[in-house]
């Protein structure tokens, strides 16, 4: 697919930007473009993060959303969405985020798969992604809104990077070999009390399955997911809002723990 910026391209990538000038979210891109196809919206986030790189900002890897079945039925899709990771959205684990950075930041964790080598669409498969993971780690993804109370649909989280915020690395990793995917349990706990629970196959029924769909839905988009990169596979439970003063911290059976903070 041939991707083609217009003016409407620039026009609601500026909207959304304008939510971090205005310190508040900004009315959903559908709201003013009811027909805004999801490729559309595609193409706004891939202009955004040009955008990015040529500020200075770097890839480190890409985020893989709505894996969950009822995520989808709530936006009633039938397949995830995926975002852009840059080097400026990364937490150092146990740091501390100032809420001046976030808009309506919520708390997820995941599983990281840190890739040794490219991976590159179409017909990836499951397989393939666990030959080309280096290591997986424990992590957390601070989602955030640049639209209006979350009120959105699935073109309107596509356009704004689906929904990226920041994200935080654990500091143990694991080889590919050394644990089933599927199995691993996670515990995330706010401000030491425990909110939900999840498990590796609560992602499309296995972490790795997003990350060969990711690579086969970018190689529409003539982007390849490469050595190096970060891919973050998926909540494994429910997203929870974040506060001020707000400490996180999640953990994976076998696998490790991963914490952040929230200051004013």
């Amino acid at each position: 697919m041939k991707i083609e910026y217009t003016g409407k391209t620039e026009s609601l990538a500026k909207h959304l930007a304008n939510a971090w000038y205005l310190e508040e979210g900004v009315e959903p891109v559908t709201a003013l473009y009811p027909d805004l196809s999801v490729d559309e919206a595609y193409q706004v986030q891939l202009y955004t993060v040009e955008q990015l790189i040529k500020e200075g900002q770097q890839v480190t890897g890409k985020k893989i959303g709505l894996t969950s079945k009822a995520m989808q039925e709530m936006l009633g899709v039938a397949e995830p969405d995926y975002g852009h990771l840059l080097d400026q959205m990364n937490i150092v684990n146990g740091g501390t985020v100032s809420y001046k950075r976030v808009l309506q930041p919520k708390v997820e964790a995941e599983i990281a798969f840190i890739l040794k080598r490219d991976l590159i669409g179409p017909n990836v498969t499951t397989f393939d992604v666990l030959l080309a993971t280096d290591a997986i780690v424990p992590a957390l993804e601070i989602v955030d809104s640049r639209i209006k109370n979350w009120n959105i649909t699935l073109a309107d989280t596509v356009a704004d990077n689906a929904s990226s915020g920041l994200y935080v690395l654990g500091k143990h990793s694991k080889k590919i070999t050394e644990v089933d995917l599927k199995q691993i349990g996670m515990a995330l706990y706010q401000n030491d009390v425990l909110q939900n629970t999840g498990v590796g196959a609560a992602a499309l029924g296995d972490p790795a399955k997003c990350v060969a769909w990711l690579a086969n839905k970018l190689s529409a988009y003539g982007i390849a997911l490469k050595a190096g990169e970060v891919i973050l596979s998926g909540a494994l439970s429910a997203a929870i809002e974040a506060k001020p003063g707000d400490h996180f911290y999640a953990k994976f059976a076998g696998l490790g723990d991963v914490e952040v903070s929230f200051t004013e």
